[in-house]
C-alpha cells in the first residue's frame, strides 16, 4: 500500500480511474504545490499525466522525475515562459490567443517539435478566469496566419466552470462548451480532446462529454 503525504490511499485513485473508464477519459493529476515525494507516489501508482499551473514549478519537477511522465501546462501561460517548457511539454491546455500560438510555434520549431494545444474558452460567470469568448474563437479560426503555424497542432478545447454550488449552472456551462467543440470540428479536424472538469465537478463534466479531467484535491485530500 502506497500512502501519500495527505493520507490518500491507492484505492481512491484506483476507484477514480475505474469511474473514468466508461467515458474513455484521461486523468490529469494536478500536482501544483505538491512536494516531489507526492509525485513519486503517484508515479508508483501508475499515473503518467501530471498537470502544473506554473512553468517555474513544472521545470524542476520534470528534470527530477522519470522521463515518461506526460506534462500538461494547465495554468495561464505567458509568452515569455513558453521557451522553458517547449522541449518537453506534452499538452498546453491554456491557449487563449493567436499571439500565444505563434510563440509556441516558434519555440517548438527550435526543438524540431510539434506541440499539441487546447484552446481555452471562457465559460464561467467569473471575470477572474482566463479564456476566449466565442467571438474571439471564430476570429482566431478565420485568421489566415493560423495555417502558417506548422509546429503546433490544435487538438481540442478546455474550459473551467464557475466556482458555484449551483450544479445546474455548471452543467449548462459544460454543455455549452461541448456544443462549441462539436461546431468547430469541421474547421479543426485534429480536435478530439475536451478538457473539462475538476475535483468538484468532474462527474458532471463527464456526463456532458469531457474526455480529460484535471483533478488535484480529490487525489491529495
Amino acid at each position: 500500500m502506497v500512502y501519500l503525504r495527505y493520507m490518500v490511499h491507492a484505492e481512491v485513485i484506483a476507484q477514480l480511474l475505474e469511474e473514468l473508464k466508461p467515458y474513455g477519459a484521461t486523468l490529469v493529476a494536478v500536482t501544483k504545490l505538491r512536494p516531489m515525494e507526492d509525485l513519486q507516489a503517484l508515479y508508483q501508482m501508475g499515473l503518467r499525466d501530471f498537470g502544473e499551473n506554473r512553468v517555474q514549478e513544472m521545470r524542476p519537477k520534470q528534470e527530477a522525475l522519470p522521463k515518461d511522465i506526460r506534462w500538461h501546462l494547465i495554468g495561464h501561460l505567458q509568452t515569455n515562459k513558453v521557451k522553458y517548457i517547449a522541449p518537453f511539454v506534452e499538452l498546453i491546455h491554456s491557449v487563449d490567443s493567436l499571439r500565444l500560438l505563434q510563440e509556441i510555434n516558434k519555440q517548438a520549431a527550435k526543438h524540431q517539435r510539434t506541440i499539441p494545444c487546447l484552446l481555452q474558452m471562457h465559460i464561467a460567470q467569473e471575470e477572474t478566469k482566463f479564456g476566449m469568448s466565442e467571438q474571439e474563437l471564430f476570429e482566431l479560426l478565420e485568421n489566415p496566419q493560423l495555417v502558417e503555424l506548422e509546429n503546433i497542432r490544435i487538438v481540442g478545447m478546455m474550459g473551467m466552470a464557475s466556482n458555484t454550488t449551483d450544479m445546474d449552472q455548471v452543467r449548462r456551462e459544460f454543455a455549452g462548451l461541448r456544443k462549441l467543440f462539436e461546431a468547430i470540428k469541421e474547421a479543426l479536424p485534429d480536435i478530439h480532446i475536451l478538457s473539462m472538469g475538476m475535483s468538484n465537478d468532474y462527474r458532471i463534466a463527464l456526463e456532458e462529454g469531457s474526455n480529460m479531467v484535471r483533478i488535484g484535491s480529490k487525489l491529495f485530500g
